[in-house]
């Protein structure tokens, strides 16, 4: 069974930086699709980005595009989400998935962390 364990969330300041980490066990990490999906107080969770098992092709959602940076370290079964330039309306709960095909959409995802706060003060 597939286990995912995100980290790194906190509270900053408009502007910072923040670096999401998520650990995958229980898999053989390299064959999967990873994504980050993050959901805000009232709102539907949504897609932020993804990559592929090799690390060689990534895609983000235009809100997070240019600010944010996904990678892999296969050797670490761990994905990265570093978020630069952060704004209050990145404020939500951050969740990394892991999936078998590279894609946008929640129900494409498998296997689902805890999820990780992330907070942006104005």
């Amino acid at each position: 069974q597939v286990q995912l364990v995100e980290s790194g969330g906190g509270l900053v300041q408009a502007g910072g930086s923040l670096r999401l980490s998520c650990v995958v066990s229980g898999g053989t990490f390299s064959l999967y699709t990873m994504g980050w999906f993050r959901q805000a107080p009232g709102k539907e969770r949504e897609f932020v980005s993804v990559i592929t098992g090799s690390g060689g092709n990534s895609y983000y959602a235009n809100s997070v595009k240019g600010r944010f940076t996904i990678s892999r370290d296969n050797a670490k079964n761990t994905v990265y989400l570093q978020m630069d330039s952060l704004k209050p309306e990145d404020t939500a709960v951050y969740y990394c998935a892991a999936g078998r095909i590279f894609s946008t959409q929640a129900e494409n995802y498998g296997s689902w962390g805890q999820g990780t706060q992330v907070t942006v003060s104005s």
